[in-house]
């Protein structure tokens, strides 16, 4: 009986994942295979046969692509202000929100709203409201900030795009913080106010570091999506003005879908997977060295 069972509990897990196997291969693994291949020929996505020219692309990009270089310093900056700003604020919010506040699940609520809706949608919505939006209350009120040109002016589109961007997702790493603050045994604490800690050597001698597996899977989450930056980007400022918003991913997208570079543009997106696989690996290692267990 024993044996029948564990051979259908065997043919079951197989079964189960066979499907679950196959799609991912079929939508990630041979994709990133073609890609490899493709990197290495020229073609525009329409000619039958793509037509080999070994690392000419990587040589293209390594010695003169200056939109690339742009790109890939606009995603740098984009990347460090996203995962500093977010994370404080985030991290702020789910200490306030774990007050007792009678308001604190609504405001939750509140809070993760945005980050369940399109990137794009949030893109064209403020969109409009920096367009059209603000000049109405400029209307209003007078208030010369309002009169901005957020996204139409090269020093100020960053900080436009920034911001959407923190505002959609900061939802998302506040539960986060949220889960690793309600982990936190309540003991601890009262024995560090019995001690006499106040309240601010409790947060950054007890709190902040049992909170590391939050922040590490935080930072990693904002890491992550910071360099992958896209959709915002699109709807907002096209990587405008004067390319000022131009990330990688748009640079790519451009290169393979607009200029029918197929073959750059999977260069362009192999070189990218690189730096993010360089710098996650590093970033994870470095907070998970940090970590203490409970």
């Amino acid at each position: 009986m024993n044996l029948g069972r564990k051979k259908k509990q065997a043919l079951e897990t197989v079964m189960y994942t066979i499907p679950a196997i196959f799609l991912v291969t079929l939508v990630i693994y041979i994709p990133f295979v073609l890609s490899g291949y493709y990197s290495l020929t020229k073609w525009n996505g329409i000619a039958k046969e793509p037509v080999f020219i070994g690392l000419d692309n990587f040589k293209k990009l390594f010695l003169g692509d200056a939109a690339f270089l742009k790109s890939l310093l606009f995603t740098g900056k984009y990347t460090i202000v996203f995962m500093i700003v977010a994370n404080i604020v985030a991290l702020f919010l789910a200490v306030m929100l774990t007050k007792k506040i009678r308001s604190a699940n609504i405001l939750r609520g509140f809070f993760f709203v945005p980050y369940i809706m399109s990137m794009t949608i949030v893109g064209f919505i403020w969109k409009f409201i920096f367009s059209q939006g603000f000049a109405k209350l400029f209307e209003i009120t007078g208030f010369e900030v309002l009169n901005l040109s957020w996204l139409g002016d090269v020093n100020l589109a960053f900080y436009s795009v920034a911001f959407v961007g923190i505002w959609q997702s900061i939802g998302f790493y506040i539960v986060l913080y949220i889960a690793g603050l309600q982990a936190i045994p309540t003991d601890v604490l009262e024995a560090a106010t019995v001690d006499g800690a106040n309240g601010f050597k409790k947060f950054f001698k007890i709190v902040l570091p049992l909170l590391t597996p939050s922040i590490t899977t935080c930072i990693f989450m904002s890491l992550t999506n910071s360099l992958k930056v896209f959709d915002i980007i699109l709807a907002l400022t096209k990587g405008g003005p004067g390319a000022s918003t131009y990330s990688v991913t748009l640079d790519i997208y451009r290169e393979a879908f607009q200029n029918n570079n197929y073959g750059y543009g999977a260069a362009k997106s192999l070189v990218f997977f690189v730096i993010v696989l360089l710098l996650t690996q590093i970033v994870l290692g470095g907070f998970k060295r940090k970590e203490v267990d409970l």
